[in-house]
């Protein structure tokens, strides 16, 4: 009876943080702007201008490391990944915990609906072309 009890606790425990999970797609692309602003001096969504750091423009689903033109470091081409929620979302939150040896001087974003909002924004913009 206790194993079960614990079981079910377990299960609830699970359940719950499946639930309070971010989700990224759900994101507010009005607040996301705000946010943005944090990554204009560096980036653009809405062109495929390169400054600072590599257009935004179609990011949503492109290999990383793959810009034409921008030249990136050798970490980010070895990462190889394509962007997406997930990792997108991982990079925004840490990016030099998500990729090791990344240009990238930015430390992150701390909160979570943060990440989303951008992402949404991204999205919204000229990310997800």
């Amino acid at each position: 009876m206790l194993a079960k009890r614990k079981l079910a606790a377990i299960i609830a425990t699970a359940a719950a943080v499946m639930v309070s999970a971010p989700a990224f797609a759900d994101g507010d692309a009005k607040k996301g702007a705000k946010v943005f602003k944090k990554c204009k001096a560096c980036h653009v969504v809405d062109s495929d201008k390169n400054k600072v750091g590599p257009s935004l423009q179609g990011v949503m689903g492109r290999t990383a490391g793959t810009v034409e033109g921008f030249k990136y470091s050798k970490a980010m081409i070895a990462y190889g990944k394509e962007w997406n929620d997930e990792t997108l979302a991982a990079f925004l939150k840490k990016p030099k915990k998500a990729v090791k040896g990344t240009k990238m001087a930015f430390a992150g974003l701390r909160k979570d609906d943060q990440i989303a909002d951008v992402i949404a924004y991204i999205k919204e913009n000229g990310g997800a072309e």
